[in-house]
């Protein structure tokens, strides 16, 4: 069987996941009677969170293809742990960044429905980090991502970078 080249498998895995979590479910779930009231700074807040979320999403698939050797999903194994850029402040700017998208969708859209799943989206993505990601990575990359994961919080971003020793 032949290796899929890496811009298609970056192609494939982020229609796999963040289009599908990030557009796909949201289409389907926004509920038009279910609103949130409407108001322009709501929607000046939406802007800001959907671009920081694209922004931030897009930086992270970068690093993961250039430094990581890998695609974002989490069965695309890769050959160096990514510990640079907004990946020195907290260990899942990437879902971080999806998670801005739906924040963004959820105002702008003023919807409900988008904020529940914007909520079950963090929960099962903080589920899966404890359960299996962390114990796979530390097991791939053994005592330098044990120190990266000391010193850099999952979720709220640190005010000092983290600095590898490794």
């Amino acid at each position: 069987m032949s290796k899929i080249p890496t811009s298609l498998a970056h192609l494939r895995d982020i229609l796999i996941l963040p289009f599908t979590v990030t557009c796909l479910v949201p289409y389907f779930i926004n509920d038009n009677s279910n609103r949130i009231p409407e108001n322009i700074f709501l929607q000046i807040l939406a802007v800001i969170f959907f671009s920081v979320g694209v922004m931030l999403f897009s930086y992270t698939v970068f690093l993961f293809g250039t430094i990581g050797k890998g695609t974002l999903a989490p069965w695309s194994e890769k050959q160096k742990l990514v510990v640079v850029g907004p990946y020195r402040y907290c260990r899942n700017p990437m879902i971080s960044g999806v998670l801005f998208i739906l924040l963004g969708e959820t105002l702008f859209l003023h919807s409900f429905p988008i904020m529940i799943w914007t909520m079950i989206f963090f929960m099962t993505n903080t589920i899966y980090f404890i359960v299996s990601e962390e114990p796979a990575l530390e097991k791939q990359f053994g005592e330098a991502y044990r120190h990266y994961k000391h010193h850099v919080p999952r979720w709220i971003p640190s005010l000092r970078p983290y600095r590898s020793d490794f």
